[in-house]
């Protein structure tokens, strides 16, 4: 790509790096496994790779930033809430070994303990949350570093 762009510069303009989201996987630790049914288990966020033709209409995965990355990055299996909208808080539980984590994302870019988040589907449905799922958690917090809240 590279050397293409150096020969051609109008003919790969601006385009990213391949490979720069999987070497940051790996170099944060990522790790995967294949299950029997073709899908692919990213250490708790499972998928089934498409074809090449049908992940043009996957919106890409942009929040790589580092501040973005270790805001998502946390040991034990996670689940994320926000309003309908996004426009009320981030929220997240974190099951450790059998311990729960509540927590917020808070303005200083970091998670915080929080008692606002329900025990029930249903409580949770009152309280006007939704579960939402990895990436787009990872676009709210990617949002809250853009618009640069510290």
């Amino acid at each position: 790509m590279a050397e293409l762009r150096a020969q051609n510069p109008s003919a790969l303009p601006e385009l990213p790096d391949l490979y720069e989201p999987l070497v940051l996987f790996y170099e944060r630790g990522g790790e995967f496994v294949e299950d029997n049914a073709g899908g692919l288990d990213l250490t708790g966020v499972s998928f089934r790779p498409g074809t090449p033709q049908g992940n043009l209409g996957t919106p890409p995965f942009r929040a790589l930033d580092k501040t973005v990355l270790d805001a998502v990055d946390a040991p034990g299996r996670i689940s994320y809430y926000a309003t309908p909208d996004g426009q009320g808080p981030l929220l997240r539980r974190r099951l450790v070994r059998g311990e729960r984590y509540d927590e917020a994302f808070g303005q200083d870019l970091g998670w915080e303990p929080t008692d606002r988040l329900p025990d029930t589907e249903e409580e949770l449905a009152k309280a006007g949350l939704a579960r939402i799922d990895d990436i787009a958690a990872a676009e709210m917090i990617g949002a809250t570093v853009a618009n640069g809240c510290r």
